[in-house]
């Protein structure tokens, strides 16, 4: 819990100092730890280093900014996000999005950025692990504040302990197989990310509670199927529950703790 809320202060922070000159220590030294504790923490969970999500955060609002003010120069977009050229500006553009400020701005454009992960290419091998569309955790926010009204469906493993004591590759097939699940019973415009080490969430694109309550009896109806590691078939359960999160402004540290707090509330 400790390590959640550590990421998501840190998310919090650069999310309210995007366009401030902010590095990790100064992230750091706000939330009272080291620098080297709080990159290393963010590098395992999201597969990227701060400096790079920051660039990744920037450059996604930057290209919102481009189709969203089309008047606006392309100098202008620069400076707003902490670029004192074009040529300094584009080179980080290009390198997010694949295409130069101008180009997007003629052309918008949406490219997957989520990172694996640990497994996931190997086990998407097998025609029963579908991987759905992810976003990159930089424009999950965004997703989220667009679908302020939208409900959730949150997944966690029952009993992950005994799985881990067979093995720790056991384990993280099983949280593999928690997540495919979970993105089997969502529907195409749903989004899938993880929030802990065994938790899910997925953020759907309906204020229909029904169809909620429909994903988690689906994901329900698979408790005690199994999943194989080697030669063993180990059976897995998972605990499920629909939520919408009714909020007028939205900040990650209090975001990412509701929805922890939704699953651990049907655990028992």
């Amino acid at each position: 819990m400790e390590n959640l809320i550590l990421i998501t202060k840190t998310l919090e922070y650069i999310e309210d100092n995007l366009t401030e000159d902010i590095r990790t220590g100064d992230i750091a030294k706000e939330l009272h730890c080291s620098k080297s504790s709080v990159e290393k923490l963010f590098r395992f969970v999201t597969n990227m280093s701060i400096r790079d999500y920051m660039i990744r955060r920037r450059m996604s609002k930057a290209a919102k900014d481009i189709v969203t003010f089309p008047n606006a120069s392309l100098l202008d977009v620069a400076f707003q996000y902490g670029y004192t050229s074009n040529e300094a500006f584009t080179r980080a553009f290009k390198n997010v999005w694949h295409v130069t400020p101008s180009e997007y701005r003629r052309k918008p454009v949406r490219f997957e950025l989520f990172p694996a992960l640990k497994l996931e290419q190997e086990l998407m091998e097998d025609e029963t692990m579908k991987s759905k569309k992810k976003v990159d955790i930089s424009e999950l926010y965004d997703c989220i504040k667009e679908r302020c009204n939208c409900y959730f469906v949150g997944v966690d493993i029952k009993c992950l302990m005994p799985i881990n004591e067979i093995s720790r590759e056991a384990g993280d097939i099983a949280i593999l197989t928690a997540m495919n699940r979970l993105e089997l019973a969502s529907g195409e415009d749903d989004i899938v990310f993880r929030i802990g080490g065994d938790e899910f969430v997925a953020l759907t694109n309906s204020e229909d509670r029904e169809y909620a309550e429909k994903m988690v009896n689906e994901i329900l109806s698979h408790n005690g199927e199994t999943f194989r590691y080697g030669e063993m078939e180990i059976p897995l359960m998972l605990h499920a529950i629909s939520y919408r999160i009714e909020a007028k402004t939205i900040r990650y540290a209090e975001l990412f703790s509701k929805m922890q707090c939704q699953i651990d509330s049907v655990k028992g």
